[in-house]
This record gives C-alpha cells, sequence and structure tokens, in this order.
C-alpha cells in the first residue's frame, strides 16, 4: 500500500476476513495493523467474520481490543441493507441457506463504493473472484502479496522476512499469492 507520487493516501483501507486470517495465522498482525497506518477499518459482517473465525485463529479477538480497524461500520437502512443482499446474491452467489456468506465482501464493496465518506478507500482481499468485481467496480483492490511488499517499502520487514511470511502463511493452509523471491516484493507498489 506504499503510494506513488500521482496516486493520494485512500481515505480507509479494509481488509477482508481472509487477509485477517492470513496474518493472524503466523502471528503478525502487527504487520498489518503498520502496514495500514491508522486507516484500517472494517464492516459489521468483517467484524463478525474475525469474530467466529478467532475460535481457530485466537489473535483475532484482539483486533477489537486494540482498535486498529476501529469501530465496525454498520450499514443503516432497508435500502443499504437490500443493496448489499442484492450484491451477495448476484455478486457473490449467496444463498438464503447461508444469509452471512460473502456479506463481509458485499457490504465492503457497497461502502466503498456508495458511501461518499469511504470513496476512494481501498479493498485488501484475496478472494479472487471477488477481487475480479471490485476491480470491474472501480474500486481499488490489493491482495496479501502487496501488503507484504508495502511491508518492505515502509522499512517494517526485509524482503527476506515478507518473502518468508507469505510462505509461512501459505504452510498454515492460506492461500495468498505467493511470490517466487524475495526480490519480486522489492517490486513498486500501488
Amino acid at each position: 500500500m506504499a503510494r506513488r507520487p500521482d496516486l493520494p493516501q485512500p481515505p480507509c483501507v479494509f481488509p477482508d476476513n481472509t487477509v485477517l486470517c492470513n496474518f493472524a495465522a503466523v502471528s503478525r498482525l502487527d504487520v498489518l495493523e503498520a502496514v495500514l497506518h491508522g486507516r484500517g477499518r472494517w464492516t459489521e459482517a468483517v467484524a463478525d467474520e474475525a469474530q467466529r473465525s478467532s475460535r481457530v485463529l485466537p489473535e483475532l479477538a484482539l483486533i477489537p481490543l486494540r482498535g486498529w480497524l476501529d469501530d465496525p461500520v454498520e450499514l443503516s437502512g432497508r435500502r443499504e441493507v437490500a443493496t448489499v443482499e442484492r450484491i451477495r446474491r448476484a455478486v457473490f452467489g449467496g444463498s438464503s441457506a447461508q444469509p452471512l456468506a460473502h456479506l463481509g465482501e458485499a457490504q465492503t464493496c457497497y461502502l466503498i463504493k456508495h458511501r461518499a465518506e469511504f470513496r476512494g478507500s481501498w479493498w485488501i482481499s484475496d478472494d479472487r473472484e471477488a477481487v475480479r468485481y471490485a476491480r470491474r467496480q472501480q474500486i481499488i483492490t490489493y491482495e496479501t502479496i502487496d501488503l507484504a511488499a508495502t511491508a518492505v517499502s515502509k522499512g517494517v520487514l526485509t524482503s527476506d522476512e515478507a518473502f518468508a511470511l507469505l510462505h509461512d502463511t501459505a504452510a498454515k493452509g492460506r492461500h495468498p499469492r505467493l511470490p517466487s523471491s524475495p526480490h519480486e516484493l522489492l517490486r513498486p507498489n500501488p
């Protein structure tokens, strides 16, 4: 999430639960917190999903206590809730049998696209289909590998440490895109 001179800093950066789990799986939520640098936010659905995931990855339960993602952003009114539900079903394949499936993705995309205070915010996800959809909607979207490269550019990690972090994440059963070498994490970031 390092910036090019021609790109303004986003007002907020919304990691999804997959990204939170990636860093929690290797006990490195501190890296994510450092890279977000006070701009991290989450939706109520992502916060709920992280709470459920904390049964497997207990460090996730510490996020609300530390406050670096602030309070979950709530949706208000029937119109917002109905629009999010349409996105969840039509775009992400959600169903009435699983009402929470893809709710975080739908809420995040909706907020960034439709709420004035979040326009221009960035989304971080490793769900490839969700990333494709968001990019088609002109939502600036990055992945865990981009966060690792940003950690390198900000001096939070060396390229060797970031490379090891991503590969350790994969060894823990997570599925971020992986660099082929530490040098790949030295690339210019968005």
